[in-house]
């Protein structure tokens, strides 16, 4: 049922995540001119990720250190260990330098064609845009642009650079212009590290950089000379401060979070008329009001966090829209309060989604409310009408499988824009009119139509008999699909779903006859939140599950077979796609893993990383419970290496990476190269096929962010090693001995 309070309701879905988390899986090419800013005013909401980024920004650290009493020991310990880190890096990167030579002509010819397909489909891509009355602001190439919104040429003038900063190497990652236009703070970043600085400028005919303050997460303005921001320690934030730049300067503490499960960001309303502190665990949210007319009064509490209830909070005409999972069942509600009385007491359900839905975005206006949603696969957009009290939804064109929400010229606005978009569609800009109550797809651009690629969506029976949405992309033109080969994509954590945004080399996979096919397994998003829940903690085989039972299908059906057949993974997808490799190495024959998370048991055994407390909301406590350390240890990569045929395997990790402890990648790949060598000596015989299992470790890059260059390499370098990995099975299965 769909629960709807003083609604005529023409359908009944809806869902909603406040702010939206996107994954880029396998791919980070990201254009090579723009960075996508998280841009707002009281104007712009553009609020997604870098391309470049592959997880949202909360996971592991791999700042390790060992807590040992005695000083004696604990020299000898770091020492010991220092050295065997170095050791195996050192023989992973000669490894890499023996073998990347046999890659190197595909990689270069690979690299070639995705710059080919990127400059045919982005020419008419362009940064967000944030306008302010006549002023239109906007970033490209490092550079801060102004204009005016009736300039129907195109003149713009240059306002600074980062580059006139003294920050070349930093892009620029979001913006906030005061109201006033007087100050404009922006947040820089390198791509070799997850903390930013926030420098302020005062705006003018030479901007002049009026302050920097370093490890800043988000940040706001409350008034024209009032900001609010957080700072960010070991990818924690838990402080919020706020600064003035009036004639009295003075910068003081305002909110402090104890619980290091909780993450704490600033959000600014629609209507500009309160900041939100809200501060987030994967389970528990509790939010505190920022009067922006009083903003050096203390913050105001919106409801007292309870333990399971997830809550975000918008306002409209002194009420407060509440996104919430409280009541039944557990998926998101859109619920209102008075500003005064706002206790969860007061809450009236204004709207509630049905089970299996995926609320992607939520967007206020003056008068109305537009749901992004995720049913099935398919694509909705809900506009509710707070004037007539209705509903109205749309099912969006079924080729589309990702919403891009642009920035809007104010929250009164008539219009709202976005694209629609998909692995192997490039973007398509649409409009939906609340005068008109239509949607309207634009005909500004000319990319061409991709005519000769098919859709399909499946259901999977899984273990317990749940059924798994697939989504598969193929050529239509294709014949004899089970000698085609198939790249699968898992993801399965955080209850975060598949980035399904246009990428390059899809598009060019398809068009060289490859199948593409997307495992939407529990744990994930793409059926809201009890999806997630059910494949999280004590739950986690069941998306292991859920992965087997989508790969039969899939060649059951005719696409392609095991010997054809790849599997790519990022982060947390690791855990899923390495565990497969354990159970049944058979049903794959080559592996890419990018930054993948392989040692789930010794990292959440290490407290004193900085986001293990928080990740255990997501994988369980093995330190306080046996049951869940005998849970992990089942189904953890690392653990359940044996000496058995394994697929080849292509991992690429970071030096720089934060999130992911490299020294759990170097261990997993030494013991997986072992087990696949032993099980070779073991059963040889002449033609013998033995696995590749490469790693590659970056120096550059980190694990949310790569440079355009170094994410094309990577990516090539991927598509080369599977293109070679199964180029060899039609040179190999007459005379190879089969793994299984």
């Amino acid at each position: 049922m769909c629960y709807v309070a003083g609604l005529s309701v023409r359908v009944k879905y809806c869902s909603k995540h406040n702010h939206p988390q996107t994954i880029h899986l396998y791919s980070k090419i990201r254009p090579k001119k723009t960075h996508i800013l998280n841009c707002s005013g009281s104007t712009c909401t553009y609020r997604t990720v870098p391309p470049g980024s592959i997880l949202p920004w909360r996971f592991f650290s791999c700042k390790e250190g060992t807590k040992i009493p005695s000083k004696r020991k604990q020299n000898t310990a770091i020492t010991t260990s220092e050295l065997l880190y170095k050791n195996l890096l050192k023989s992973e990167q000669e490894n890499w330098n023996d073998i990347s030579a046999r890659y190197k002509d595909m990689t270069e010819r690979i690299k070639e064609k995705l710059e080919e397909l990127h400059n045919k489909y982005t020419f008419n891509s362009e940064s967000p845009r944030i306008r302010f009355g006549e002023n239109v602001y906007f970033e490209e190439n490092g550079c801060i642009f102004l204009s005016k919104a009736d300039d129907d040429e195109g003149n713009a003038d240059i306002l600074f650079s980062t580059e006139d900063l003294g920050f070349s190497d930093a892009f620029i990652q979001r913006i906030r212009i005061s109201p006033d236009q007087r100050y404009m703070a922006i947040s820089l970043k390198s791509e070799n590290s997850e903390e930013a600085i926030c420098v302020i400028m005062k705006l003018g005919h030479f901007p002049v950089m009026e302050k920097v303050i370093p490890s800043v997460f988000s940040f706001e303005w409350a008034t024209n000379d009032v900001l609010y921001y957080t700072s960010q320690k070991n990818l924690k934030c838990q402080n919020v401060f706020m600064t003035t730049f009036t004639n009295q300067k003075h910068t003081k503490l305002v909110y402090t979070e104890q619980d290091a499960r909780f993450f704490v960001d600033i959000y600014c309303t629609k209507d500009r008329r309160f900041l939100t502190i809200n501060s987030n665990s994967k389970t528990t949210s509790e939010v505190w009001l920022v009067d922006c007319r009083q903003p050096s009064k203390l913050p105001a509490l919106v409801q007292a966090r309870t333990k399971g209830v997830i809550y975000h909070v918008e306002h409209r005409n002194d009420e407060l829209y509440i996104l919430t999972t409280y009541g039944e069942p557990a998926e998101y509600k859109l619920m209102k309060a008075p500003v005064a009385s706002s206790g969860m007491e007061n809450w009236q359900l204004v709207y509630a989604l049905e089970k299996k839905t995926k609320l992607v975005d939520l967007e206020m206006f003056s008068d109305h409310c537009i749901m992004f949603l995720k049913i099935a696969g398919h694509l909705y957009l809900n506009v509710i009408s707070f004037d007539s009290h209705s509903v109205q939804s749309i099912k969006l064109p079924t080729w589309a499988c990702e919403f891009e929400l642009e920035s809007h010229p104010e929250h009164t606005t008539s219009t709202c824009y976005f694209q629609l978009t998909s692995p192997v569609h490039p973007p398509k800009r649409f409009a939906y009119s609340f005068k008109e109550n239509n949607l309207i797809e634009q005909a500004v651009q000319e990319v061409p139509i991709i005519t000769n690629c098919h859709t399909t969506r499946l259901l999977a029976k899984s273990k317990d008999e749940t059924s798994v949405p697939i989504t598969v992309f193929h050529n239509m033109n294709s014949k004899e699909l089970h000698r085609k080969p198939l790249l699968v994509h898992v993801y399965g954590a955080y209850g975060i779903d598949f980035n399904m945004g246009f990428k390059e080399e899809k598009l060019m996979l398809i068009e060289e006859g490859w199948v593409l096919a997307y495992c939407h397994v529990r744990g994930g998003g793409e059926l809201g939140l009890s999806w997630h829940k059910d494949g999280c903690q004590h739950n986690k085989l069941k998306g292991l599950h859920d992965l087997k039972a989508c790969i039969m299908l899939l060649h059951e059906l005719g696409f392609s077979q095991p010997k054809y057949t790849a599997l790519a993974a990022a982060s947390a997808g690791g855990v899923l796609a390495g565990a497969l490799c354990n159970t049944d190495p058979e049903l794959i024959r080559a592996m890419v893993l990018q930054a993948p998370f392989v040692d789930v048991l010794n990292t959440m055994m290490k407290t004193h990383l900085p986001l293990t407390i928080e990740e255990q909301e997501e994988w369980g406590n093995p330190l306080a419970d046996e049951k869940c350390m005998k849970y992990i240890k089942s189904y953890c990569p690392y653990q359940n290496i044996k000496t058995q045929c394994y697929p080849s395997v292509f991992i690429t990790a970071y030096e720089n990476d934060q999130r992911i402890p490299l020294t759990g990648v170097l261990r997993y790949i030494q013991k997986l190269r072992k087990a696949a060598l032993d099980h070779a000596s073991r059963t040889s015989k002449k033609g013998n096929w033995i696995p590749n299992i490469i790693l590659d470790i970056r120096a550059n890059g980190s694990h949310c962010d790569s440079s355009w260059e170094d994410s094309l390499h990577e990516v090539a370098r991927h598509l080369a090693f599977l293109n070679k990995e199964l180029e060899e099975v039609c040179h190999l299965q007459h005379h190879s001995k089969s793994c299984k």
